[in-house]
């Protein structure tokens, strides 16, 4: 099974609000950038995404190492809340809703394809990468915003 690093931000302006995420994916000497924006989103929501967006990059099962800044996300996985909310039919230990479900669904099948382990990195630090990330989805909000004429 082949390794691909991958290192993902997400970022909103107002929250909600217009929101932007980032990946860098490292595949050998192979490196690729993706990012993008939505309107009326969470912070949370495109930290989620941009771990989607990277994931659907990859053509077929891989050792992933993926680093986020997002608590939310990692810990979900390393701290065992997404097995525990999926066995308590999506209900979080207060039994109210899991919020962003259709962002969980769509990782727990993504991650089911490949082996991939979580990192938590320090967000606005000094990761090169995870701040290139950063860098990403901020820049995809005010082109987002330009676009629309709203700068």
């Amino acid at each position: 099974m082949k390794t691909v690093t991958i290192y993902t931000d997400g970022a909103c302006s107002g929250n909600p609000g217009v929101g932007g995420w980032g990946a860098v994916l490292f595949y050998g000497d192979y490196k690729k950038e993706i990012s993008g924006a939505e309107e009326n989103t969470t912070n949370n929501r495109m930290e989620m995404y941009a771990v989607i967006q990277a994931l659907r990059m990859l053509k077929y099962p891989c050792q992933v190492e993926l680093y986020s800044d997002s608590a939310y996300t990692v810990n979900a996985f390393l701290q065992g809340w997404l097995k525990n909310w999926e066995q308590n039919g999506w209900k979080k230990a207060d039994n109210k809703e899991v919020q962003n479900l259709d962002l969980w669904q769509e990782l727990v099948e993504l991650t089911a394809l490949h082996a991939v382990t979580f990192h938590k990195v320090k967000g606005h630090a000094d990761n090169e990468y995870n701040n290139r990330c950063d860098l990403l989805a901020t820049s995809a909000i005010k082109q987002f915003k330009k676009d629309r004429g709203e700068e």
